[in-house]
């Protein structure tokens, strides 16, 4: 007895000490703005209506939301954070350059593609794998990743291109070395019947703020344009624009149900497939993963990040219209906020993975983002959060909702349980 009291206490004291340098590492002025980390702080708030159409009628309908509402607030969020994209170009062009080999010993069929996303050919192309079960009859659903890293560097398999990537110069070198973001474990997909499907975002934007000089929103700069208009896109909506033009080839694969695809990428690129699936409602399904601010968590709330340290031209508003600096010191006045882009993704599956201690993302504003983003899920028949009482790390009572919430333990990270709970949530949704 004594042992295992003594063994309690080293947890807890291990526990503890964990807790201390995690507060202790948080930053507290970023951008020189100070960094609020304490409940009591977060200020009071009053969140823009999300059930009220901008001339007063109230939404009480899936019709209306569909046909009024959502179009307005797709507009909104186009005008004031992410900027507006523009249509799928013309001169798409898709490359089969591996048609289909035998991967991870015979378990799956591996294509690789490159998509031309302009004229210049040699700039402006972004390349997909994909891996389709073996033994699949008929066209597979799919999970499509977004991903920091080439694909060659986070999947085991010989047989794929060695990509370029940007270093932190601003230069594009091989990426002939391995990734800090280690590696996915693609075969628990195939297992369960999934395909999966990944493209490194620099391939479309470069994620850094001369960027543009050197991505796809370059070529639709106007004459004697050098940086994007005040509502003009970011390079989220960037990378965003890019996963539509994946899905321009997935309709086009016969071995993919296309009308079965979800869409996953984590912290700015969990931003990114909000929007992307917000603004391209032909993927079925969203995983959105630790999100944070200008993702699912409430701006509203003056905790972790806020707009004022995200849109700093210093930090990262080359990834927003740069409308989206204006609301920096009166974010009260604007009339959008993580809710409403949550609720944009309805009434299709949305599934925000967070961590506990992911303070500079905020779990708790993205739980009651979900919560306040329940109602329109509601107006159609289906399942978001019934309670304002937040769940603990590795409670799964959220998980299976159409409007789902998850937490694990831990910080800024997608984990490998993670995985195994999203596995779960794509079968019974897709």
């Amino acid at each position: 007895m004594k042992s295992v009291l003594a063994l309690c206490i080293l947890l807890t004291i291990s526990m503890v000490a964990q807790s201390q340098q995690q507060a202790a590492n948080r930053p507290t002025t970023v951008a020189g703005f100070p960094v609020n980390y304490s409940e009591d702080s977060v200020g009071t708030y009053t969140l823009p209506d999300l059930l009220k159409c901008t001339d007063g009628q109230p939404v009480t309908s899936a019709k209306i939301w569909t046909q009024k509402r959502r179009p307005e607030l797709v507009g909104l969020f186009e005008e004031i954070q992410f900027g507006k994209m523009p249509p799928a170009p013309k001169e798409l062009k898709f490359n089969v350059f591996d048609k289909g080999t035998s991967a991870f010993n015979g378990k799956a069929i591996r294509k690789q593609v490159t998509v031309y996303l302009a004229k210049d050919t040699s700039d402006h192309k972004m390349n997909l794998v994909i891996y389709i079960p073996a033994a699949a009859k008929k066209p597979v659903p799919l999970l499509m990743n977004i991903s920091f890293a080439a694909y060659n560097q986070t999947i085991e398999d010989t047989g794929l291109l060695v990509n370029n990537i940007w270093n932190r110069e601003g230069i594009r070198v091989k990426a002939d070395k391995p990734s800090a973001f280690g590696k996915t474990n693609v075969e628990q997909f195939l297992d369960a019947g999934f395909g999966f499907a990944t493209v490194y975002y620099g391939d479309i934007e470069p994620d850094f703020k001369d960027g543009i000089r050197h991505g796809i929103r370059k070529e639709y700069l106007k004459p004697g344009q050098t940086e994007t208009a005040a509502n003009e896109w970011g390079a989220i909506a960037a990378w965003g624009w890019g996963l539509s033009r994946a899905m321009d080839y997935f309709e086009k694969d016969k071995q993919i149900d296309s009308k079965r695809v979800a869409l996953q990428g984590a912290s700015r690129l969990g931003k990114t497939v909000l929007w992307a699936g917000a603004h391209d409602t032909r993927y079925a399904m969203v995983i959105a993963s630790i999100s944070g601010e200008g993702g699912a968590a409430l701006s509203r709330r003056n905790y972790g990040e806020t707009i004022q340290h995200i849109s700093d031209p210093s930090r990262y508003l080359y990834q927003f219209a740069p409308n989206y600096h204006s609301y920096a010191d009166k974010i009260n006045t604007m009339p959008i906020d993580g809710h409403m882009l949550v609720a944009l993704i309805a009434p299709r599956p949305l599934l925000l993975q967070t961590g506990s201690t992911d303070y500079w993302s905020d779990p708790k504003g993205e739980f009651l983002s979900a919560v306040a983003a329940a109602p329109v899920y509601k107006l159609f028949n289906e399942t978001g959060p019934e309670t304002t009482v937040m769940p603990a790390a590795g409670d799964t009572s959220l998980l299976m909702n159409n409007l789902g919430y998850y937490m694990h333990e831990g910080g800024h990270s997608v984990l490998p349980g993670d995985w195994t709970h999203i596995i779960s949530y794509m079968k019974k949704y897709l």
